[in-house]
């Protein structure tokens, strides 16, 4: 039985900043509003014509953390690549990164786990990784949510939070198995799937036939919904448990945390953490007031920037813990 081990990160976001003071300007809201309740300041969202699409964004970013792990594309085994906001309907995108990678016939796995898309995916790979069927794995999250929201005061609730862009870690085989990836956690709750949803386009209740044929402009079945005090509540629960849940399977305690990477859902969620679990500023990252959420992108981004900026080194315990829509949420515990 072998670890895995993260070999490089990489992380990519579009050009285009939008300011809270941008967003006034489409809807009645402010920049005080949306700090106060998010801790949001800006988020990067793409421009048509601009070429940023899901796969294009993830492809960058697969890029980055491919240079990053020194070693050449064609040693990738398998790709794993998360995201709720694909180009097609079908087929996912791992199958784009492996043709414009040129890498030879390769396995892609899309994984549909939204906010804990990377988490999931992150444990797949490893999985993959322990038992010895592949060395190398590539896995992604990206998000172009931009272009699916309502951006007018109906749907400011949703479309203050969220931003595009994607990150991608490279993950190898470790022989050391006190190192590396020592353990992954995955849970849900699907009674609750419809308090964070997008019920359309789908093939269970309003299919694209029928929403062309209505032509409804009051129609949100296929703009997402979120009950935002509902969901905070069930996030601040899980994220805790599921940490807990990994340190204690590793024997560990929290004072030996040296980085918690939160998915970025809201500040106030991370912060919140960061309290109960009596952690400093320097072992907790965040970087939401610059990106907004970006669901399964959001890990990656903020894992790829504390590496950047020489926040994690070896020998550091780091923490990785996401909740999201289904309900589902995860945590993986890495030795660095």
């Amino acid at each position: 039985m072998y670890n895995s081990k993260i070999l490089g990160m990489g992380h990519y976001v579009p050009e285009n900043v939008v300011t809270n003071d941008d967003l006034s300007q489409l809807m009645d809201t402010n920049d005080q509003w949306i700090q106060e309740r998010t801790g949001i300041r800006q988020r990067r969202w793409a421009v048509k014509g601009d070429g940023d699409t899901t796969f294009s964004m993830g492809l960058k970013a697969a890029k980055n953390a491919i240079r990053n792990s020194g070693i050449d594309k064609q040693d990738i085994d398998f790709i794993v690549f998360a995201t709720l906001s694909p180009d097609y309907y079908f087929p996912g995108p791992g199958v784009q990164v492996q043709e414009a990678l040129e890498i030879d016939t390769v396995g892609a796995l899309d994984v549909r786990n939204q906010c804990s898309g990377f988490v999931y995916g992150i444990s797949v790979a490893d999985q993959f990784i322990k038992t010895g069927m592949y060395k190398n794995i590539l896995v992604i999250g990206s998000e172009l949510q931009s272009r699916g929201i309502d951006v007018s005061t109906r749907g400011r609730s949703i479309s203050v939070i969220f931003g595009d862009g994607a990150g991608a870690a490279v993950l190898t085989r470790e022989e050391d198995t006190t190192k590396g990836i020592l353990s992954s956690h995955l849970h849900s709750e699907g009674k609750h799937a419809l308090e964070l949803a997008a019920e359309a386009p789908g093939m269970g209740k309003r299919w694209v036939t029928e929403i062309i044929a209505d032509n409804d402009p009051e129609d949100m079945s296929y703009r997402p919904y979120m009950n935002g005090q509902f969901v905070f509540k069930n996030a601040i629960r899980r994220f805790s448990e599921v940490i807990n849940e990994g340190l204690e399977v590793n024997k560990l305690n929290v004072s030996d945390i040296s980085m918690l990477i939160p998915h970025q859902a809201n500040l106030r969620i991370s912060q919140y953490i960061q309290k109960k679990f009596q952690l400093s500023d320097e072992q907790v990252f965040n970087n939401i007031q610059n990106y907004g959420n970006t669901t399964a992108a959001s890990i990656p981004i903020a894992l790829s920037e504390a590496c950047e900026q020489g926040k994690i080194k070896s020998g550091d315990t780091v923490v990785l813990a996401a909740f999201g829509s289904g309900f589902t949420w995860g945590s993986v515990i890495i030795k660095w």
